[in-house]
């Protein structure tokens, strides 16, 4: 994670620079200095925007390349130059051209545009720093890779620790069948592990969830809840299902997984919606309801 921290100390230069930019043009608009054109500084100054240009450019294209945020944070703090000196180019002109001095002002304007790139770079390292929610393309790939191989059923609980660029650590549950030998499942869910470390270059662990597959009742009254869950909220899940029969009362024990950003009162109030809604369907049902957040980051429309 060295490589994120590389990138946060750019992000803070970068800022620096935005301000120290900022007050300098303040003070220029409070006390304006005379400014004189002069061919050779702006010529000087060209080049000097075509080589940061280059440089930003290659550092973006190379940084993409390698997935290096250093070097990304790099291109954003080249073409932050580049921006710069062609302010100063075009206040300059406009000076040569008007007579007026707006040096002052067009300083402000990049400034800001350079402060605000920089707190882009620290956005993009922080997050990967603190911790981040898995993309639902990554989800999706992830959970695809491990639920095609033979005698696993579904999986859920994904979550992803990102070390460094192309260094990821990632969990999930597997549910395989409870009528299967713990030994054969094992063997499978080690089988899926040392593929993932290959082509997926995931360092993935695996927690075996036993389930039923075969129990029609059990099936059945899985699906009434999922049916009711949904009418509810289609946004809500539910996994690790388990029902306890009896005469008198049938246990229903499952977790249901809720948006993140889904409050403690909105939780609770869809536990209960649901409990009232599933004992309306039989008097005899009572839930154990354990609700579990998603890690999966919101889709970008």
């Amino acid at each position: 994670r060295i490589e994120y921290i590389a990138a946060l100390v750019v992000s803070f230069l970068v800022l620096q620079v935005g301000f120290t930019f900022f007050k300098d043009s303040i003070r220029k608009i409070q006390n304006p200095e005379e400014l004189k054109f002069q061919a050779v500084s702006v010529i000087i100054l060209v080049l000097s925007i075509g080589v940061k240009l280059w440089m930003g450019m290659f550092n973006k294209k190379l940084g993409k390349k390698i997935d290096s945020k250093v070097m990304m944070a790099t291109a954003t703090d080249a073409m932050g130059d580049v921006v710069t000196t062609t302010a100063t180019i075009a206040s300059v002109l406009f000076f040569r051209i008007t007579g007026i001095n707006i040096d002052g002002i067009v300083g402000i304007g990049v400034s800001l545009v350079v402060m605000w790139a920089g707190i882009g770079i620290a956005k993009d390292t922080l997050e990967p720093l603190i911790g981040e929610a898995v993309a639902p393309e990554e989800y999706v790939r992830i959970s695809r890779f491990v639920e095609k191989y033979e005698g696993i059923v579904g999986s859920h609980d994904l979550i992803v620790h990102n070390y460094g660029p192309g260094r990821s650590m990632a969990s999930i549950h597997a549910e395989v069948p409870n009528d299967v030998d713990i030994e054969v499942s094992h063997e499978i869910i080690d089988r899926i592990e040392r593929d993932a470390a290959k082509r997926l270059g995931i360092f993935l662990v695996i927690h075996m969830d036993p389930v039923e597959t075969k129990d029609e009742h059990v099936l059945e009254v899985r699906h009434q809840v999922e049916q009711i869950l949904d009418a509810v909220d289609s946004r809500v899940s539910i996994h690790d299902f388990r029902m306890v029969d009896g005469k008198e009362q049938i246990n229903l024990i499952f977790d249901m997984v809720v948006p993140f950003e889904y409050s403690t009162q909105k939780q609770n109030e869809l536990k209960m919606t649901l409990r009232k809604l599933l004992q309306m369907a039989d008097k005899r049902y009572q839930c154990v309801i354990t609700i579990e957040r998603s890690y999966v980051a919101s889709a970008k429309g």
